[in-house]
């Protein structure tokens, strides 16, 4: 059997010396617990946001009002957002980050329950310009607490396809 993805996520972080945080709002913070199961996180995990309400995502995030009133709190643009405002509020060489609708409600035909962002920023070294920070959409099937398993579970596996991205 395969290591857990959070296992795999620890060991491309320390291999590296790398760091990260998370910035959460449907996964309410289980992102940053799973990586915190694997014993000697504490070397790579800084901290976790959970922000799920507007005001948390622009006081904790820095997200901006324009993205949350135009877009959305579940969309590419807040997802980023939230993931490079973790990324440079903690200072950490990664960050992820997670937004969508859990369930039973809240759904539309456009963002259909099960819809969730996940963002991955990266700080590249200074004058390299190779920082960056990114989304994908992804949908999940489920009832809410499979979906929020389900969310995390994809934001470690984006975070960890990342990482091994840059080398």
């Amino acid at each position: 059997m395969a290591d857990p993805i959070e296992g795999r996520v620890g060991e491309a972080l320390t291999e590296r010396e790398e760091t990260v945080a998370t910035a959460e709002s449907c996964t309410g913070g289980l992102v940053c617990s799973l990586l915190t199961d694997v014993s000697g996180s504490s070397a790579y995990v800084d901290r976790g946001f959970v922000t799920y309400a507007y005001d948390a995502k622009r006081e904790a995030l820095g997200v901006s009002r324009e993205s949350l009133d135009s877009h959305g709190a579940v969309s590419e643009a807040v997802a980023r957002e939230m993931a490079a405002g973790a990324r440079d509020h903690a200072n950490t060489t990664w960050a992820v980050s997670t937004t969508g609708i859990a369930g039973p409600d809240g759904g539309s035909e456009e963002k259909p329950v099960g819809t969730v962002w996940i963002g991955v920023a990266h700080a590249a070294p200074w004058g390299s310009e190779a920082s960056f920070s990114r989304a994908v959409r992804r949908e999940f099937d489920g009832d809410r607490l499979e979906v929020k398993r389900a969310a995390a579970e994809a934001a470690l596996s984006e975070l960890l396809a990342s990482i091994e991205s840059v080398g």
